[in-house]
């Protein structure tokens, strides 16, 4: 079946963003919540969850499933963004309304990905 191209291009977004996990670590171990346990082996699970799930939703015998995976992944993910928002140092240098505005973005991000529940 082929899909909508916004659904593949929701794909390559996931699956580029867990690849950079593993090419640009340092990036995601200076925002991991400090009392998350083993920064390093959170980063690399989490890169290779969005690798898998962006390469699930291109397969209809996976899709849906990736797409809860996708949905649980960024809910998870609001940890670190709610962290960040914890003090200067947490945010990475970021502007405050930067930081702020991510949290908004993941649940429009949850609703992209549940959209194509009806594919």
């Amino acid at each position: 079946m082929i899909y909508p191209w916004h659904l593949y291009l929701m794909a390559f977004i996931y699956f580029f963003a867990g690849l950079f996990h593993f090419i640009k670590p340092e990036i995601y171990l200076r925002i991991m919540p400090r009392y998350l346990p083993n920064h390093s082996l959170l980063v690399a699970l989490s890169g290779l969850a969005e690798i898998i799930l962006g390469v699930g939703l291109c397969f209809p015998k996976t899709k849906n499933l990736a797409i809860y995976g996708v949905i649980l992944m960024l809910i998870i993910f609001l940890l670190v963004h709610f962290y960040m928002l914890s003090s200067e140092k947490a945010g990475a240098g970021l502007p405050q309304w930067i930081l702020i505005i991510r949290i908004p973005l993941q649940f429009g991000l949850m609703y992209w990905a549940w959209f194509y529940l009806r594919y």
